[in-house]
């Protein structure tokens, strides 16, 4: 009490003061001119805003409402409530190449974290293995369970803590009705498949053998698309997370724009884009689940919306078919899991682009993870195609 009743009485001394040199200088005496002309004017013109707000205003004749009047004593009562909060502004909208680069970066390694060495970048290490199998029963996929924003989200959707969506962004019925058919009528390939991340190798991979990389796997896939399905599709196997020999994954994505742009531009007839990684987990995980009798790795599609909680909308990362998009991987997703339940995991929501704007039916595929054997990965290509046929052609 006795310390409250001193500070009280400080506060009182220092409006007395205050008032008293405002009188002064109101009659005509500026009794801090002998300290500096700028700096008596300071002090003064900062204590009338604190003390006296409305006669500072009808002196300067400035026409100012009560809530702003309150608004700004409080700041000045509390000025680093306004520090923090020009600080804040200027450091969130400045958007500089350094931080350009940073977000490529990020896009680039975020839905891998395994390292050069194969061994995982975050997280920790289980020691005791987990093999993740799936109760292979159905989801109601029904339109009136789908128009539901949180059925469909806890149900279908694991969405990243950097990033958000709402439900006019993902609305169940709308992206289910989007018509994912290809035009079977002209020549050429339908279907482009490639791999930002080709040095992502398996548990049970050959060192220097191609075949047994994701690269090989994407090759199983192309063949099973062509001859079984009969869907005229290209693999493209470009390099583009190796820098002067080394494994380097910032720039992967920036560097295999320019092959895209020109494979599509070329190859007009192309309507379907997939991006074919595989991920990383802890090394305790299989990601594994049994289809017609064999082990099946288990994937997971992965779609970027371009936006973060942090900094909005990221404009230099636009995608104009960010609603095709997540249309063609929930069809993919609900056409698992009426035929193969447990198939596939959760649909990942990040926040940037992963190259998914040069086409409306782009895929993102995390096939399996590095603790899935080959074997395991060439048994759910089978599935992968099969389900790519019931959504493209039917």
């Amino acid at each position: 009490m006795g310390k409250r009743w001193r500070l009280n009485r400080i506060a009182m001394g220092v409006i007395l003061l205050v008032l008293a040199l405002y009188g002064t200088v109101q009659a005509g005496f500026h009794p801090l001119d002998h300290i500096g002309g700028q700096m008596a004017e300071i002090l003064l013109g900062q204590s009338e805003k604190m003390y006296l707000p409305g006669a500072s205003c009808a002196e300067s004749k400035m026409d100012i409402s009560v809530q702003s009047l309150l608004a700004g004593g409080i700041r000045l009562l509390a000025p680093i409530g306004s520090y923090v909060d020009s600080q804040e502004t200027e450091e969130t909208d400045v958007e500089d190449d350094a931080t350009y680069r940073l977000i490529l970066a990020q896009q680039a390694g975020d839905e891998n974290e395994v390292g050069a060495d194969g061994t995982l970048v975050s997280g920790t290490d289980d020691s005791a293995q987990t093999t993740i199998h799936t109760s292979g029963t159905p989801i109601d996929t029904s339109i009136e369970k789908m128009s539901n924003f949180d059925y469909l989200l806890g149900n279908f959707y694991t969405v990243d803590s950097t990033t958000m969506i709402r439900p006019d962004e993902l609305n169940g019925a709308d992206l289910l009705s989007k018509n994912m058919k290809i035009d079977q009528s002209t020549e050429g390939p339908k279907i482009l498949i490639y791999h930002t991340h080709s040095q992502e190798m398996f548990a049970d991979s050959v060192e220097g053998d191609p075949s047994t990389s994701i690269v090989g796997i994407g090759d199983y896939l192309t063949t099973l698309l062509n001859d079984t399905y009969h869907i005229p599709t290209m693999h493209h196997t470009g390099v583009y997370d190796l820098i002067d020999g080394k494994l380097d994954r910032s720039l992967a994505y920036d560097l295999a724009k320019p092959d895209l742009q020109k494979i599509l531009e070329e190859n007009p007839s192309i309507e379907v884009v997939i991006d074919l990684h595989r991920d990383g987990v802890n090394e305790g995980t299989h990601l594994v689940t049994e289809v017609n009798g064999k082990p099946t790795a288990q994937i997971m599609f992965f779609n970027g919306l371009s936006k973060t909680r942090a900094n909005g909308e990221i404009d230099y990362l636009a995608n104009p078919y960010i609603q095709d998009n997540l249309a063609f991987s929930l069809q993919m997703q609900v056409a698992a899991n009426n035929a193969y339940p447990g198939f596939t995991r959760r649909i990942y929501l990040r926040g940037y682009r992963y190259n998914m704007h040069f086409m409306p039916k782009t895929l993102l595929v995390e096939a399996g993870a590095q603790t899935n054997t080959v074997e395991e990965m060439r048994n759910a290509m089978e599935v992968l195609a099969d389900l790519l046929h019931t959504v493209l052609v039917g």
